[in-house]
């Protein structure tokens, strides 16, 4: 069993509600160890979300456990919500631990994310804490697929930005964008460092579409409680990595003095933890030689 207690139910939107967990120093849900959900997703903080209509709802990312994926379940069956169409923002642990809570209904995602599930299954099964079993998507889209939900309509999208198969999900009725991990706050995570310029170029076609508010899987709860983040959030991850692909940060500047101009206008706060996710940034891409 996993612990929810520290679960928190937010609607940033009318008729989109966010399953925030995380940020709460001193609690570790999982072990005393080290494994990728106290010490990635809970530390940094992490939400889920839905998308409600009518009895019909389109579920963002699975969640950390299945226990976070049963309180989600729940919420929204208390709202009168009996179909489920669940989207996945990307392969990863975080956004795929609860999988198995929304199998009776179609589980949509990437063509490469169905790819990245089943090459990395055995990992994945066998973590700390291990996700099990790992439930597959049952549909798969290349570029773009067009979702409805109580006549609203929902695009989800492919970027590939901080992973090749991420996903947003973009309701242009709202003018809001769910963005999974594409971006974050404080700053994005570099998973794939050899693929960063591309992420970059990624970005700045993220840029180019038609939003006002952006909600990201990793970012402040009071942020995005009061409705998300605007379009300087893309702005400042986009800058973030093009300042590491130049070299900037080598000598060791401390991430609070590295985007202290983005915290000061508002594009970005500053959550200390992520101190750490730059230091591995910044090895990612010596290690790549970049």
């Amino acid at each position: 069993m996993t612990d929810t207690r520290t679960l928190r139910i937010l609607e940033p939107a009318p008729g989109v509600f966010a399953y925030y967990d995380g940020r709460v120093p001193g609690v570790r849900l999982h072990s005393p160890a080290a494994n990728w959900l106290d010490d990635g997703a809970y530390r940094l903080g992490i939400a889920s979300y839905a998308i409600v209509g009518d009895d019909e709802a389109i579920v963002f990312d699975s969640h950390i456990s299945l226990d976070h994926a049963r309180a989600v379940r729940r919420h929204l069956e208390g709202l009168g919500v009996s179909r489920f169409t669940l989207v996945l923002s990307h392969w990863h642990d975080d956004h795929v631990a609860g999988n198995a809570i929304f199998a009776d209904g179609p589980i949509v995602a990437q063509r490469l994310t169905r790819e990245a599930l089943v090459a990395n299954r055995d990992r994945l099964e066998n973590g700390d804490p291990p996700i099990r079993p790992l439930v597959l998507p049952t549909e798969t889209f290349d570029d773009k697929l067009a979702l409805t939900v109580g006549g609203r309509s929902v695009e989800a999208m492919h970027f590939a930005i901080h992973s090749a198969d991420g996903v947003v999900l973009r309701l242009p009725d709202a003018g809001l964008l769910l963005a999974g991990d594409v971006v974050e706050d404080t700053v994005t995570y570099i998973s794939e460092a050899e693929h960063t310029a591309v992420h970059i170029a990624e970005l700045d076609r993220l840029a180019g579409l038609v939003f006002h508010r952006i909600l990201p899987a990793h970012g402040a709860p009071d942020r995005i409680a009061a409705g998300g983040y605007d379009a300087g959030l893309v702005g400042a991850n986009r800058d973030y990595l093009m300042r590491l692909l130049a070299g900037e940060g080598r000598d060791g500047t401390p991430l609070s003095a590295f985007v202290a101009d983005d915290v000061a206008a508002g594009r970005i706060g500053y959550f200390e933890p992520y101190e750490a996710v730059h230091r591995a940034n910044v090895a990612a891409l010596a290690a790549a030689g970049l």
